[in-house]
């Protein structure tokens, strides 16, 4: 149960990303003039290095420009593509669709890091895209996507040294997860969203996504490692220490929302305001140290206080979630119960 509940929560399916869609459809769809149409304009959209490209309906006719994007794992790319050429596959046994569903599951492969972590698009360049991603989700995702490979009867026709090497790569992106948990003052706490790829210290992105640790891409690091059949001490450490953690940070008695605002660009502005009756809060980032949630502009100055950067991220960004509400009140004591 906790898996399904765990790849629902990691499977918003945005403006661009289509493949998702059709996913649920049965075998004679996929074998269908629909079926095969979106199963040929997805080979068409994959990138000669295997991947595919985020902000881009894939399902239909890409441009040139488009097939030539950057392929990710970022904004859920690449993941669902291959589980639609998967389904293909099997629906119609065209090997054209077995042959870039290997070339997609290789891509992902090479794209591993000796460290066991996933950047967030490969190749991956010199900038922030190259740290090991949990931004997004991005390496949960891929490795939920890994299990189903090795795991799975509906990939039965993945050939036993690719099955082999999806195993062994979940595996060492658990051990990576380990590494990254950030410790302070000897505690294990949280992560990151994103990590060094070879030290595993926690690093920025953009420059307004901090060093901090992460009030929301560390809640599905911990769903993952509780949906482990035998975890390991260190998991079970690492889920205890991590829970420990979110119930510290929580922010209680506030709650977001949206006033009218005649002077701002768009009638309206985010604000913070103070109820004793709401639930919990997190915040997206959180000073290592302290726990004092984090806010910035695109100059990347730390302000403690959302009320005290522009109007532009305050209203353009998500600087607070409450997604590690479900994970406390009911996954943790769930996993707890089963252990």
């Amino acid at each position: 149960m906790l898996a399904a509940v765990l790849l629902s929560a990691t499977s918003t399916v945005s403006a661009a990303n289509r493949p998702r869609q059709y996913l649920n459809n049965g075998p004679e769809w996929f074998a269908g003039d629909e079926g095969r149409r979106v199963a040929d304009n997805i080979i068409a959209a994959q990138s000669e290095f295997g991947g595919w490209p985020k902000h881009v309906d894939t399902t239909s006719p890409v441009s040139d420009e488009e097939k030539h994007a950057q392929p990710t794992f970022d904004n859920g790319a690449t993941t669902d593509e291959l589980r639609f050429l998967a389904k293909a596959f099997q629906a119609t046994k065209d090997d054209r669709y077995l042959l870039a569903f290997q070339k997609g599951i290789d891509y992902i492969l090479k794209a591993q890091y000796p460290t066991g972590g996933w950047p967030q698009h490969y190749p991956t360049g010199d900038k922030y895209h190259r740290y090991i991603t949990f931004n997004d989700d991005a390496m949960v995702r891929l490795m939920l996507f890994l299990r189903e490979v090795y795991g799975s009867a509906s990939y039965a026709f993945v050939d036993a040294p690719r099955r082999a090497a999806a195993r062994q790569a979940f595996d060492r992106g658990i051990e990576c997860i380990l590494k990254c948990q950030i410790k302070v003052d000897g505690k294990l706490t949280a992560w990151c969203a994103q990590h060094d790829e070879i030290d595993f210290s926690p690093r920025p992105a953009r420059k307004y996504e901090l060093v901090s640790l992460s009030g929301s891409e560390s809640v599905e690091i911990v769903r993952l490692l509780m949906s482990l059949e035998a975890p390991s001490p260190a998991v079970v450490r690492a889920v205890q220490s991590a829970v420990t953690w979110f119930d510290a940070a929580k922010l209680e008695g506030i709650r977001q929302t949206e006033l009218p605002d005649e002077k701002s660009p768009k009638g309206k502005n985010k604000v913070i305001v103070k109820d004793p009756l709401a639930p919990p809060k997190w915040a997206r980032f959180y000073e290592i140290g302290t726990n004092r949630p984090m806010f910035s502009d695109r100059d990347g100055v730390v302000k403690y206080d959302i009320a005290e950067i522009g109007y532009e991220r305050r209203n353009g960004y998500g600087w607070y979630n409450d997604k590690p509400l479900e994970l406390l009140t009911r996954d943790y004591p769930e996993w707890k119960r089963r252990r």
